[in-house]
């Protein structure tokens, strides 16, 4: 069962920089000119500014399990990512048209089951995946949407050819460093934006407020909105603290809140307030200790029945984990074309279903030239990277294919786009990802651009910042 057929040719990668010529593509001409051609010495300083920024501003991220400091700035590079405006608008509407499926398979799924039903996907699939939560059956949350704020990895193997990486639609991260990365440019580099028409992307934290306040229980005119985080110790506290200020919201922890007759308050020095919308940045199972975890200590005792009873907005919406299982995510093609009768506009990658005995003994046989990841697994961890792993890294793998498959996908090693990076040699091409951020509201919303993802060393595909990845600001041009 031979996947690599509906996979680009990995024998040329593609430099979204440079053409196969050799000659600098159109978007990245300025850059070419006023930004590489700089001194190594003072491109190593402005390297160094850029840092110096990111410590002052206090942009760090905890990586769990490490052995060295719990807390890391995110490497950031100088050399920008460059869209032009007509790529970009095409993205634009296979992110959007993704999304609307995505939400339309949550109502569905718990709802009427009508994707079931209709044989589209396995019942398996959904009503015994971990990720399904049975008590959200019957919900009905405003606008049919549950997944607010959807983070979509794409990776770019040719001029027109993107495809899906994996949906983030529980609790996705990032999109402060896209901001960040935006302002550190503009400050290192005004010359290279008087040269450039770039979109802006400032104005995302207004975009996510009005997502929210969109997102209130209907009877609701003018709502309260509070971020809720695990805490200043979760490896995304910054970006917690930085959207709440940057929407002029709370930040608040589950110990600031709590539930009478089905609302949820916030604690005041002018005491109790009513709390009607809440950014959650705390998984499912931590939410509520009467409902989920009881031990749990980070969440609302009561707040997911307020949540079932319309006493308060949560997003993203409890049970969205499902639709971002990487072995649901295979079926988005076939959601897409079932709930909005169009053709994807984004192809997902290749993927194999190690549950399937044909898939898995294709797998086995291909350790060395697949990459392979546990379904419900995130930033990078428990990943297997075929290419560059060793003999004994691959064995080990192995076994725990064979314990229990169906915990695990494979994809092809596909030949991700490189782009201009500033590293200890010089100025290399290193492997980038895209995250943009989908905001689903009364109306989809996206800001131009995303964060760039990128493998600082040479040849590695993983991105992932807990894994050494850094990032890099990305540009739309505009017109």
């Amino acid at each position: 069962m031979d996947k690599f057929s509906s996979s680009p040719d990995a024998s040329r990668l593609f430099d979204e920089m440079y053409g196969f010529d050799g000659a600098v593509r159109a978007e990245y001409q300025a850059i070419a000119q006023q930004l590489l051609t700089l001194p190594p010495e003072t491109l190593t300083q402005k390297q160094r500014d850029a840092e110096l920024l990111f410590r002052r501003m206090g942009i760090t991220f905890a990586v769990y399990g490490a052995n060295s400091s719990e807390e890391r700035l995110i490497p950031f590079d100088i050399a920008p990512r460059v869209f032009g405006a007509a790529e970009w608008k095409r993205l634009e509407l296979g992110l959007k048209q993704r999304v609307r499926a995505l939400n339309a398979f949550l109502h569905d799924i718990y709802h009427d089951h009508e994707i079931i039903k209709a044989g589209v996907i396995p019942a398996a699939q959904v009503l015994g995946n971990s990720m399904y939560q049975p008590a959200m059956q019957g919900v009905d949350l405003p606008n049919q949407v549950y997944a607010q704020i959807a983070g979509i990895d794409l990776v770019r193997v040719s001029e027109n050819d993107f495809y899906v990486l994996e949906d983030n639609l529980r609790t996705p991260s990032g999109v402060s460093y896209m901001l960040e990365n935006r302002n550190t440019m503009m400050r290192l580099f005004p010359s290279l934006f008087s040269a450039h028409t770039v979109a802006p992307v400032e104005h995302y934290p207004q975009l996510l407020l009005e997502t929210l306040r969109e997102s209130a229980p209907e009877y609701i005119d003018d709502p309260v909105i509070v971020v809720l985080t695990p805490g200043a110790f979760n490896s995304a506290y910054f970006e917690h603290a930085f959207l709440a200020s940057q929407m002029g919201v709370e930040l608040v922890e589950g110990k600031d809140l709590f539930v009478s007759a089905n609302k949820v308050y916030m604690r005041t020095t002018q005491g109790p307030q009513q709390v009607h919308v809440i950014y959650r940045r705390v998984d499912d199972e931590y939410l509520d200790p009467m409902a989920f975890r009881p031990d749990s200590m980070l969440g609302v005792p009561g707040l997911f029945e307020a949540y079932r009873q319309g006493g308060v907005a949560l997003t993203n919406g409890v049970g969205t984990g499902i639709a971002d299982d990487k072995s649901t995510d295979l079926f988005v093609p076939e959601m897409i074309e079932f709930y909005l009768g169009e053709k994807p506009l984004l192809s997902n990658v290749p993927t194999w279903r190690l549950d399937q005995p044909e898939d898995l003994k294709y797998v086995l046989a291909h350790l060395p030239e697949l990459v392979v990841k546990e379904v419900q697994g995130s930033g990078g961890y428990g990943m297997l990277v075929g290419p560059t792993s060793t003999p004994a890294e691959i064995a080990a793998y192995r076994e725990r294919l064979l314990a229990d498959p169906a915990k695990f996908i494979a994809q092809p090693t596909l030949a991700l786009s490189t782009c201009p990076t500033l590293v200890e040699a010089g100025v290399a091409p290193r492997h980038v990802d895209l995250r943009p951020f989908v905001l689903s509201g009364k109306e989809i919303r996206l800001a131009p651009g995303g964060l760039t993802r990128v493998a600082l060393t040479e040849g590695s595909l993983v991105v992932n910042s807990s894994q050494g990845g850094g990032t890099k600001d990305t540009w739309v041009l505009e017109g």
